[in-house]
């Protein structure tokens, strides 16, 4: 961190509530923000509503507005744009899409958590700039606002005044940055503590992801992808796969990319590093055994591909996720 930004007393962040609005986006940035305070910051958290009306949340709870739209001072601090599960009907809100678009003008600061970043981009606010939202729907977001250059692994991404984070929880990654950015890391590090969260979370979102690559509509790539997802430990090489499919490796290389973006050689590697987390999160094999069954060469070319691509290794994945049951 290049320093801590000295902030006036009595800091407005804004938190945007809406109708079925996903309740840990907006308690998670919340309960930092204010849990903050007990160690020398000074936020002054609102919660907003399109309206100025309570809101009914995703899970049912009810959030009280403690302000209204025309009660928020000139320019705020920080204001963070929570999501919804349904974000195409958060795009489509009459009242919400103008009151981001509003505040996100007019504010220091402008966050979002998860499908957040679905809103801020209806507003063009997240034009030419980077962006995350949650693994699950970062295809969307991409394929919704293509002026939006989509990170999706990323936990959390800044650009300048914009910072999005990912799913849920991810929020309280970014906003525990926030606090870090705004008034030092043994602030940061006294919330983490006493919030029981990471510092810093290690890795990115595809170690909490399941594969998201959708099936092939073309009839030999979907082929080669269902022989693969089978059986990830066969000898599958690119050169088999494309004389399998009866095509020229070249050939099959290319429809690759066409269809799922990435080339043969690259989905293997991840059927065959989503086969590994599934056996070390749910079984007692050795890494050298589980390098075996998902098909890996060597515990080692295993190990690799892990940490590249989750940014931890086996042992750690499996110590953090694997189902353990209650003690007797």
């Amino acid at each position: 961190m290049a320093g801590v930004a000295h902030l006036d007393g009595g800091d407005v962040v804004v938190i945007v509530a809406f109708d079925q609005v996903q309740l840990l986006d907006v308690a998670g940035p919340m309960e930092v923000f204010t849990t903050a305070n007990r160690y020398g910051a000074r936020y002054d958290v609102r919660i907003v509503s399109p309206d100025g009306r309570d809101v009914v949340t995703s899970c049912g709870l009810r959030i009280h507005a403690d302000t209204s739209p025309e009660s928020l001072p000139g320019n705020p601090h920080t204001l963070v744009v929570p999501g919804r599960r349904d974000w195409r009907r958060a795009t489509a809100d009459p009242a919400l899409v103008p009151l981001v678009a509003a505040l996100a003008a007019r504010t220091r600061r402008v966050t979002s958590v998860c499908a957040g970043a679905f809103v801020l981009a209806h507003t063009g606010a997240l034009d030419g700039r980077r962006a995350t939202t949650h693994w699950e729907l970062a295809p969307h977001l991409a394929s919704a606002y293509p002026a939006v250059r989509v990170e999706p692994d990323l936990v959390f991404v800044r650009d300048r005044h914009l910072v999005t984070s990912a799913g849920v929880t991810a929020g309280i990654d970014m906003a525990l940055a926030l606090v870090e950015e705004d008034h030092g890391a043994g602030v940061a590090r006294d919330v983490a503590r006493q919030l029981v969260v990471f510092m810093a979370r290690p890795g990115g979102q595809s170690q909490f992801s399941v594969r998201t690559t959708p099936p092939s509509r073309h009839p030999l790539v979907r082929r080669v992808m269902d022989e693969v997802t089978a059986d990830p430990s066969i000898p599958s090489g690119i050169d088999a796969l494309a004389a399998g499919a009866g095509i020229s490796t070249r050939h099959l290389t290319r429809l690759f990319r066409k269809e799922t973006g990435m080339t043969p050689g690259q989905y293997v590697d991840a059927v065959r590093l989503e086969a590994a987390k599934a056996l070390l999160s749910s079984g007692t094999a050795s890494v050298e055994e589980v390098a075996r069954q998902s098909g890996f060469g060597s515990s080692e070319t295993m190990r690799r591909l892990f940490q590249n691509a989750f940014g931890v290794s086996p042992t750690v994945y499996r110590a953090r996720f694997r189902a353990t049951g209650a003690s007797t």
